[in-house]
């Protein structure tokens, strides 16, 4: 009786969802074609938050005493769920866009939000031309105040934890100079993960964790940055599941 419970619990959250998510989305693309997405961004904020209040769940945002919410950067984010935009997009307390797979691009309607919001594409298996103009493109980003959000895993995680990070991003910090701000999100797959449709009842908390600065840095510190950032990312993620193994095993006795 409990699944089935939240068996109908999650096709009533997706129902709304969707419900509201198209109308919304919809107006907002229409928006976008007259005014630029940087001058509207107080609606698309409220939208993104909203959507995770229609899902029913918990939102928690912490920010560490060194990160600097003024500094455009690159927010580096383990990858969890389809919520993900959402939960980012209401934590981060500046305008950003991302870094997406280029097949994204290609769905209608969403792929041309997605370009006209200012996302950049990535191609999967890109050549030396698609690679110069991801870069190319993610540099101006910056040049022009936009902090960029990057899943460096490449995918959503299977099991809950983080998994290693790509040298991609870091390369990009290192080569041009921006700072990067490690963030985990913690309790998302809980919520919902990969290649399931339930959705439970559960606390997003979303960690913004110092501002790392990489002007300067060589190429031999690339590598050490990475590691770095992952046991960084992963920490609250880790100290999150050895906590719930410890309730588990607390309440087995």
């Amino acid at each position: 009786m409990k699944n089935l419970y939240y068996a109908v619990r999650a096709v009533i959250i997706w129902t709304l969802s969707i419900l509201h998510f198209f109308p919304i989305c919809s107006f907002l693309v229409l928006l976008g074609i007259f005014i630029d997405p940087r001058r509207n961004d107080r609606p698309q904020r409220w939208f993104f938050r909203n959507i995770l209040r229609v899902a029913g769940v918990g939102f928690e945002v912490k920010y560490a005493p060194g990160f600097d919410r003024t500094r455009t950067s690159f927010f580096v984010c383990n990858h969890v769920n389809l919520f993900d935009a959402f939960v980012i997009y209401s934590a981060i307390p500046q305008f950003v866009r991302g870094l997406e797979q280029d097949s994204h691009f290609k769905i209608p309607a969403y792929g041309w939000m997605m370009k006209r919001f200012g996302n950049i594409p990535v191609a999967k298996d890109g050549n030396m031309a698609d690679y110069k103009k991801m870069m190319k493109a993610a540099r101006a980003a910056l040049d022009s105040g936009v902090s960029l959000i990057v899943f460096a895993e490449g995918g959503r995680t299977t099991t809950g934890r983080v998994g290693e990070l790509k040298p991609g991003v870091f390369r990009m910090a290192q080569q041009f100079g921006y700072p990067l701000v490690p963030m985990s999100i913690v309790g998302a797959y809980e919520f919902n993960r990969k290649g399931s449709w339930m959705i439970w009842p559960s606390k997003i908390v979303v960690h913004l964790h110092d501002t790392i600065e990489t002007a300067g840095l060589s190429k031999d510190a690339i590598e050490p940055l990475r590691q770095r950032v992952h046991t960084i990312v992963s920490a609250p993620v880790d100290a999150y599941y050895e906590e719930r193994t410890r309730i588990s095993q607390t309440q087995g006795l």
